[in-house]
């Protein structure tokens, strides 16, 4: 098992605005920078995407993988990946925690790679996903978008 990185954020927003944006996988594209196609195969009773296939391009890493999602209300999301070209694992979650009028946001990744790649370039490119990841997620939310 890979290593997991941790990041964390606060977000001017509720949880359920914050998940909301999280659970709308059709606008990645238009907020994570890395992510260039998205489609959601799979929906669960809520109606929040179960199985979604994504194309991302993040320089050294590009990759179409398809993650599977567990989530837990307004919680939590965790994911892990069903298949990917580049990607042997990928496991993550959003945890969220109510601040009083703001959310924290904290992503956690661990990802293993089909390729070679040195630890310190490995845990660089964790946290340039997770960064732009977050700083994406909380323009979103807090925009209104």
């Amino acid at each position: 098992m890979p290593d997991q990185a941790s990041s964390s954020i606060t977000i001017e927003a509720d949880k359920a605005a914050v998940m909301a944006v999280i659970a709308d996988f059709d606008a990645y594209p238009e907020w994570a920078s890395m992510i260039k196609k998205v489609s959601v195969d799979e929906t669960g009773p809520d109606g929040r995407g179960t199985k979604v296939t994504f194309t991302l391009d993040a320089g050294v890493l590009k990759d179409e993988y398809t993650l599977a999602y567990d989530w837990h209300g307004d919680d939590r999301v965790d994911w892990n990946l069903v298949r990917g070209r580049s990607m042997k694992s990928q496991d993550g979650s959003y945890i969220l925690t109510d601040e009083g009028g703001s959310t924290e946001v904290t992503y956690k990744l661990a990802v293993d790679l089909n390729i070679p790649m040195l630890g310190m370039f490995k845990r660089k490119a964790e946290k340039v996903i997770m960064d732009t990841a977050l700083k994406g997620l909380k323009k979103r939310v807090e925009s209104g978008g």
